[in-house]
């Protein structure tokens, strides 16, 4: 098991979450990860990263995996302007490579919003560390996990 699933599970259990990690193999899409585990497109969780250009920081937006951010929405929450994060600093950020970034278990603290869409349902399901695993979990959990703020963001 990677260090990266064993740090997502870790995050949750210390949490006292329920959860289940399934692996999917190679989904590259959002619809492609629905598929796999026979749920809603909006159920799954996408973390979409950012660099905050004036911090220099990663920035988090938690959205539904049918909806897409909105770069202008998400500059005024953010409060500075946001550019396209690279995989060394999301990596260096939250400890996962891109397409295998969890909402939980980050190696450092991050900025968070999450998509209202997603609190809409039982359970959504996210990436657990690495690009061939998901975990399924309660969305209303993730405010209290991530620090993420409510915010519409979306296009």
């Amino acid at each position: 098991m990677s260090k990266s699933l064993k740090r997502v599970r870790k995050a949750l259990e210390d949490a006292g979450l329920a959860h289940e990690i399934r692996e999917v193999g190679q989904a590259r899409t959002a619809q492609e990860a629905a598929d796999s585990v026979g749920c809603h497109l909006d159920q799954i969780a996408k973390s979409i990263i950012f660099r905050a250009e004036d911090s220099g920081e990663a920035v988090l937006f938690l959205t539904a995996g049918g909806n897409k951010v909105c770069a202008e929405k998400a500059t005024a929450l953010a409060g500075e302007p946001l550019g396209k994060a690279d995989a060394t600093l999301i990596r260096a950020q939250t400890g996962f490579a891109i397409g295998g970034v969890s909402p939980v278990g980050h190696l450092n603290p991050i900025r968070a919003w999450i998509d209202p869409r997603l609190l809409e349902f039982e359970d959504v399901w996210a990436a657990a560390g690495t690009p061939r695993h998901v975990v399924a979990m309660d969305p209303r959990e993730l405010p209290r996990l991530t620090g993420a703020v409510e915010a519409d963001f979306t296009l």
